[in-house]
C-alpha cells in the first residue's frame, strides 16, 4: 500500500513546490507533479501514470480538490477509477477521504462548489473585460509562453520534449504553438 501524491499547477510560470512540500509532509512515498491545466485531462500524462499503476489499497492525495480537476464530472471519474483499481483518493484541504463513507458525497459536493466558483470567476472576468473594452483600456492578456521561441527551436528540429524542459511548460502547450503556427500558414496559403 501506497501514498501517491500529486501536486498540479496550471502555468508555467507557477511553482507546485509547496504542494510538493505538503505532500511529503503527509508521509507520500511517490509523488508526481505537473504544469498543465486542469480543466480536462487532456496532456496531464503524469496524472496518467498514477492512475495507471494505482493498487489495491493505495491512496492518491492531492492537496486540494481542484488540484485534481476543475470539472466535477471530470474529478468523479477519476475517483471512480481510483476505487475500481481498489484504491482510495485524499484530499489534504479541506480533509476529505473516500475511505469513509460519506466521503464520495463530500467530493462530490466539493466538486459541485468548485466547479460553480470557477463558472463565477469567468463571469466576472467576462464583465470585467467587457467595461475595459467599453472604457478602451483593455488590451487583452499578455502571452505566457514564448511563441517566436517555440516555432524557432522546432525549425531548428528540437523535439516537443526537449522544447517543453527548455521552455518549462508542457508538450501539449508546445503541441499547441505548433498546431496553432500551421493553422495560420494554412489558412494564409503559406502552408501550400
Amino acid at each position: 500500500m501506497a501514498r501517491i501524491g500529486y501536486a498540479r499547477v496550471s502555468t508555467a510560470d507557477q511553482d507546485f513546490e509547496a504542494q510538493v512540500q505538503r505532500l511529503k509532509a503527509e508521509g507520500c512515498q511517490i509523488i508526481r507533479a505537473e504544469k498543465v491545466s486542469g480543466t480536462t485531462r487532456d496532456g496531464r500524462s503524469e496524472l496518467g501514470t498514477i492512475l495507471e499503476f494505482l493498487r489495491q489499497g493505495d491512496e492518491l492525495v492531492v492537496t486540494r480538490l481542484d488540484r485534481l480537476g476543475r470539472d466535477t464530472r471530470d474529478v468523479l471519474n477519476i475517483v471512480h477509477e481510483c476505487e475500481q483499481r481498489g484504491a482510495s483518493v485524499t484530499v489534504l484541504d479541506p480533509h476529505v477521504s473516500t475511505r469513509g463513507e460519506m466521503g464520495q458525497v463530500i467530493l462530490t459536493v466539493l466538486g459541485m462548489v468548485a466547479q460553480m466558483e470557477r463558472r463565477f470567476i469567468k463571469e466576472r472576468q467576462r464583465e470585467g473585460i467587457a467595461r475595459a473594452k467599453a472604457a478602451g483600456n483593455y488590451r487583452g492578456g499578455k502571452p505566457r509562453l514564448d511563441h517566436a521561441l517555440i516555432k524557432s527551436l522546432c525549425a531548428e528540429g528540437l523535439g516537443v520534449s526537449t522544447i517543453a524542459k527548455q521552455i518549462g511548460c508542457s508538450r501539449m502547450q508546445v503541441y499547441r504553438v505548433i498546431a496553432k503556427e500551421t493553422r495560420d500558414l494554412q489558412s494564409t496559403g503559406g502552408g501550400r
